[in-house]
């Protein structure tokens, strides 16, 4: 099934290129979650591409939900992705995605030659199980990549996270109080659309500077 984008364009372009964003595990492409984001890091000046896992395609043509593909189906589809973002669009592609869709992205970022990687909350082990880590491939990758996690969040905490090997091309950006939607605690005084602008901004630094991470 080839890939169906949702483009945000920037009114004024301050980064070349283009970042490729996955979504997450149950949620779409343009879940509030997304369309905040996106709109978000295309304000500040990157054009974004989203697309749709073949499970989540399915499910928006049927409504039934399903879990999603395995992950030799969810790897090719985000290869497909790229490829063809990259022959549509002028300069770099840059491979992102929210959680699984991140995880994803970190895993092909080295084979695709991308400009550079961006997960918003990854997910560095299932809720609970901080010994059944999913970063062994992030120890050794080459494309320079930012990592930026809610310190609240169950995939992956401050004291988890310190305690992994990342590669010295991983750079972690935390946002505080925020869970893995990027919903801070009420006693803040922030809020789940300033945390995703604090991503934004930081997205956006970094694909401006990809080798400083």
């Amino acid at each position: 099934m080839p890939a169906s984008f949702i483009y945000n364009q920037p009114e004024t372009p301050r980064c070349s290129g283009t970042l490729l964003l996955a979504h997450g595990a149950g949620a779409p492409m343009d879940s509030p979650f997304m369309d905040l984001l996106a709109q978000g890091v295309a304000k500040a000046g990157l054009k974004v591409a989203r697309f749709e896992f073949p499970y989540m395609a399915v499910r928006r043509e049927d409504g039934r939900k399903r879990p999603p593909n395995p992950m030799p189906v969810l790897l090719e589809a985000f290869r497909d992705a790229y490829n063809t973002c990259r022959a549509d669009n002028d300069g770099p592609v840059y491979v992102a995605g929210k959680s699984m869709g991140g995880r994803v992205a970190s895993m092909l970022a080295d084979e695709l030659k991308a400009g550079g990687l961006v997960c918003f909350g990854y997910p560095f082990h299932p809720p609970g199980k901080p010994e059944k880590t999913r970063v062994e491939h992030l120890r050794d990758i080459a494309t320079p990549a930012l990592i930026i996690q809610g310190s609240r969040d169950p995939f992956g905490k401050p004291d988890d996270v310190s305690g992994y090997a990342l590669g010295s091309q991983v750079a972690m950006h935390w946002l505080e109080t925020g869970d893995h939607d990027f919903k801070p605690l009420k006693a803040s005084g922030q809020t789940q659309l300033a945390l995703i602008s604090q991503a934004v901004q930081a997205c956006v630094r970094f694909i401006s500077h990809p080798g400083s991470a």
